[in-house]
């Protein structure tokens, strides 16, 4: 049985990654701002929480973020940008998932193989981007991203059978996407769970510090 640890246990992917890994007989430990008051923006929140924990964990699967913040929707262009806006999408999406990370292999096994994953989007992929709009969102994305792949490397110093990726679940149908699916297909929570389950078992600690997609394939930085 292993153990696993899921941040933002109460959203839609992390509520339902939670009955997922459950489902399969999986010790799921489960954090969240709505269950234990876990602010995963604020440094001693995090620490508190996660240092109380009984690890190691196979898994720590950081499920949190957010499109919109204080009513503040996503920009259609960067005529549209304002600094307050920016800066609640990089501390929420971006310094949180660093906050967590920062206590990576404090939570991991050292003599197996684990992981750490943390929900990213396509759109915070630079190469990916044909579009425009959106830019405080997707600057914090590829932020995340590079924070992700930074912290891989250091890891992979001290937990040689280290896991640790970026991963996007696809276009999800849940409260957080529901007004901007627009034609896009979406599909349930449980759905995506499974998926991005199915991408998790398949990875190897040769492809640490990669940023994969809900397929398994490799997404552009």
């Amino acid at each position: 049985m292993r153990r696993i640890l899921i941040i933002g246990a109460s959203g839609g992917i992390g509520s339902a990654m939670t009955s997922a890994l459950r489902g399969r007989g999986d010790e799921v430990v489960t954090l969240s701002r709505s269950a234990d008051g876990f602010d995963i923006t604020d440094d001693a929140s995090v620490t508190e929480h996660l240092g109380t924990l009984q690890g190691p964990f196979d898994l720590v699967f950081v499920a949190t973020g957010a499109l919109e913040i204080d009513g503040a929707v996503p920009e259609k262009s960067v005529k549209s940008v304002t600094s307050q806006a920016m800066v609640d999408q990089f501390v929420l999406n971006a310094l949180g998932p660093a906050l967590v990370l920062r206590h990576a292999a404090d939570l991991l096994p050292r003599d197996r193989v684990a992981m750490v994953a943390v929900l990213s989007a396509r759109v915070g992929s630079v190469g990916d981007n044909r579009m425009g709009g959106w830019i405080s969102y997707r600057s914090a994305k590829a932020a995340v991203n590079q924070i992700v792949h930074t912290t891989a490397i250091e890891l992979a110093r001290s937990h040689k059978h280290s896991i640790c990726v970026a991963l996007h679940p696809g276009t999800v149908a849940t409260p957080f996407t529901e007004k901007y699916l627009g034609r896009h297909p979406a599909v349930p929570a449980s759905e995506a769970a499974e998926n991005l389950i199915r991408v998790m078992e398949g990875l190897t600690p040769e492809q640490t510090g990669g940023f994969f997609d809900w397929a398994g394939k490799e997404v552009p930085w």
